[in-house]
């Protein structure tokens, strides 16, 4: 293959070590080429702005300038989508969110430290992510954030007001009007439960919709972000923090309650139990990966279907993949099931929603700071 037909990687590490050790992952790569490493975080902008790369991994930590520091400069001067690589350190994951909430399009969590000695470990994952990441718009990574103030006030500047897109797809209209039916017959005494799935994108989706829902909702909130274990516990501590509603990982046995979004803990598959007139978490590590995700949107989905007296309001926002729609087919055998998914237009991967989509049981497109309110209409 032609160089130029190539997509274009800078590798960004202090440690010479992982820069070589990164660059030699994709010798021979045949849709990418390693075209420029940098030390650090000034030297990155600087090769960035002279290499125009299509793709950038950055070391979180790194002397002189940060990734950060150097993630938050690059964005607004020379935006490209970047994969960071992180420790599992709390501050590793801790610095990791808040570089997606920079515009990062992804990460990858070394297994050993600062100089991760057994990287190849996460060779073919960092490979994927790269990948996927180069063909990502640059404008989609910047739009939402780029007159942030702070994590709460994330606004999209000049949004003028818009109608909901709602059932607008021609190809699903006749079985969306079997769901529809059901909007009709929307029992609002019976207990309702949100169900929300997403990954790539999905840390800021998921802080644009949780941030909305007021602490009066009356039904609890699961949620699987597909993300390693430690990350996760991160996540939910953040939002907890932003939000009016109590964000918490899921534990083992938690009973659930209204106005409480549980986020399944990374390595663990998320389930329902009955608890004599309520339900509790059941965590699960070992039933197997589904499509290489534990958790996995399907599983939790599968699994609550088993409940048909429950309402269920189920969510698919960005992400890589189809992990939700065979899910979701279950959930529709089962009881009423509103099922949303968010819109292209707002998608930092239109994989997931899209998969959704196509099995023709989506009631409604919305895009991401729309969703919080479609939530908000099938709730008493």
């Amino acid at each position: 293959m032609d160089f130029s037909n190539k997509s274009k990687l800078v590798v960004v590490d202090d440690s010479a070590f992982m820069r070589k050790l990164i660059s030699d992952f994709f010798v021979d790569h045949p849709n990418v080429e390693v075209v420029g490493t940098a030390r650090n975080g000034k030297d990155a902008i600087q090769k960035i702005q002279q290499l125009q790369p299509s793709v950038v991994t950055m070391d979180v930590e790194m002397p002189e300038m940060n990734g950060l520091d150097a993630l938050k400069e690059i964005m607004g001067i020379c935006p490209v989508p970047v994969v960071m690589l992180s420790s599992t350190t709390q501050r590793g994951t801790d610095n990791t969110l808040t570089a997606m909430e920079y515009g990062a399009v992804d990460f990858v969590a070394k297994t050993s430290g600062t100089i991760s000695l057994d990287l190849h470990k996460i060779k073919d994952e960092l490979i994927h992510k790269v990948e996927q990441a180069a063909h990502i718009s640059v404008a989609k990574l910047i739009k939402p954030f780029a007159s942030k103030t702070s994590a709460i006030e994330s606004v999209i500047p000049n949004k003028q007001p818009k109608i909901m897109k709602t059932n607008t797809f021609s190809k699903v209209q006749q079985p969306i009007s079997m769901s529809l039916l059901k909007k009709v017959d929307w029992n609002k005494t019976s207990k309702k439960i949100v169900l929300i799935g997403t990954s790539t994108g999905g840390p800021r989706a998921l802080q644009e919709v949780i941030t909305k829902i007021p602490k009066t909702i009356k039904a609890p909130i699961l949620i699987v972000q597909h993300m390693p274990a430690g990350f996760t516990k991160s996540l939910a501590l953040r939002l907890d923090q932003l939000s009016q509603i109590r964000v918490k990982e899921a534990e083992q046995g938690d009973l659930l309650q209204n106005g409480t979004a549980y986020i399944a803990p990374g390595g663990f598959h998320m389930k329902l139990r009955k608890v004599g007139s309520t339900y509790g978490i059941l965590l699960d590590q070992t039933e197997p990966p589904r499509s290489g995700h534990r958790p996995s949107v399907d599983v939790m989905f599968e699994d609550v279907s088993k409940y048909p007296e429950l309402d269920k309001i189920a969510v698919i926002m960005t992400g890589m993949g189809y992990d939700g729609s065979k899910g979701l087919k279950a959930l529709k055998q089962s009881g009423n099931v509103i099922a949303i998914a968010e819109s292209a237009d707002t998608c930092i991967v239109y994989g997931m929603p899209k998969a959704a989509v196509e099995t023709q049981l989506v009631d409604e497109v919305a895009d991401v700071d729309d969703i919080a309110q479609t939530i908000m209409k099938y709730m008493p």
